[in-house]
């Protein structure tokens, strides 16, 4: 039985100062050979750091099909770079992976350098296992941000642009800050506290986990802090850029990471007949609808015909013509297809018809048998 194959990435991490690679095993998130690291041109402009890439590259013996992943201090969409902190200002709009991938001969595929240092952490460090939200910063020439909730990355987190002091973060309280201005430990422990207090305020962390190249001295300055929220040292140190980036690199290349390879569930295909048999009952109860009410009509026209038939012999029976003029109009209306679609038409002609054929007929009746009746006396008295 043929033993599995390790999965092997390449990741490169740049920086403002310097840019480093190193390949990584990714079930254990170690690096399989001594990391190379090169200065970061100055200016730092597209085609000078691609060039130095592709030398870093070129040390190696890479194979072909290798996934490559490549962390850049900048926010990354779709490839492209939409900021550049602490690189030239000339990366903002390049498609930084198409740059590298035509420049290296590699597929490469690029993130922020702060995201890819939290998805080593979270992976293979100090975040392992953690769940709520966790925080990783970075302090570097900047500052960098990691977020993950729940285990989950929310991209592009710059928090190392928080308003402090009346500028970025990042420009009062870097690791370079420290070196350039001299600071002591305990001077910039203070100006730490500030900044994480800021962070812990805003985003209530239930872990915050501090990395870059100064989290090797952890113990000078993270003791110093006063915070109600964990803070920890990084697990991976100053190379976690480099195996968070090939361990996003692995995950965007492997094919299950293709959402167009994936087959449509199951479930979904059978509820296409599901939905065809509502349909044909509905059709079915509307189909019985139709020979109801075809039923009904036909009742109703049979029942008019009858009406109709009956209508003459009414009349020649024995009645006053008011009586007999009643029962035809009934008769009519009753059979009358309009009459019998509105019912208001219905109810004004069997209201009005009785009132002028029954009232004027009863009143006339008593004013003859009144006058019959005088008559009547008024002989009886001359006799």
């Amino acid at each position: 039985m043929s033993k599995a194959k390790t999965p092997i990435a390449f990741g490169i991490d740049i920086g403002g100062s310097g840019i480093k690679g190193a390949p990584v095993d990714l079930t254990t998130g170690q690096l399989t050979a001594e990391r190379v690291r090169i200065r970061t041109p100055q200016p730092s402009t597209p085609d000078a750091v691609a060039d130095a890439v592709r030398d870093l590259v070129a040390s190696f013996d890479i194979p072909r099909g290798t996934p490559v992943g490549v962390t850049f201090p900048a926010v990354i969409q779709h490839g492209v770079a939409k900021t550049a902190a602490n690189v030239d200002s000339s990366w903002i709009g390049t498609d930084v992976d198409a740059l590298l991938t035509e420049r290296t001969g590699h597929d490469v595929f690029v993130v922020n350098d702060a995201d890819a240092a939290g998805i080593a952490e979270m992976d293979f460090g100090a975040g392992q296992g953690r769940k709520g939200v966790v925080l990783v910063i970075t302090l570097g020439t900047g500052v960098g941000s990691g977020m993950f909730v729940d285990g989950k990355l929310v991209p592009n987190a710059e928090l190392g642009h928080l308003p402090l002091k009346g500028d970025s973060a990042e420009k009062y309280m870097a690791s370079s800050v420290r070196e350039r201005e001299e600071l002591s430990w305990k001077k910039w422990s203070k100006r730490l506290q500030k900044y994480f207090s800021l962070v812990e305020f805003l985003f209530s962390p239930d872990l915050i986990i501090v990395g870059g190249g100064i989290s090797k001295e952890h113990e000078k300055f993270l003791p110093r802090l006063d915070l109600h929220t964990p803070i920890v040292p990084a697990g991976l140190r100053n190379e976690a850029g480099i195996v968070g980036a090939a361990a996003l690199a692995q995950r965007a290349t492997a094919p299950s990471g293709d959402a167009s390879s994936t087959p449509a569930p199951k479930p979904d295909a059978k509820k296409a007949p599901a939905t065809k048999k509502p349909a044909s009952k509905t059709s079915s109860g509307g189909a019985t609808a139709s020979a109801s009410t075809a039923r009904t009509k036909t009742t109703s026209a049979a029942a008019g015909t009858s009406a109709k038939k009956s209508a003459p012999a009414k009349k020649a029976a024995p009645s006053t013509r008011a009586a007999s003029t009643t029962t035809s109009a009934s008769a009519s209306t009753t059979t009358s297809p309009s009459a019998t679609k509105s019912a208001p038409t219905t109810k004004s002609a069997s209201a009005k018809k009785p009132a002028s054929t029954s009232k004027p007929g009863s009143a006339k009746k008593p004013a003859a048998a009144a006058k019959k009746t005088a008559s009547t006396t008024s002989k009886a008295s001359k006799n």
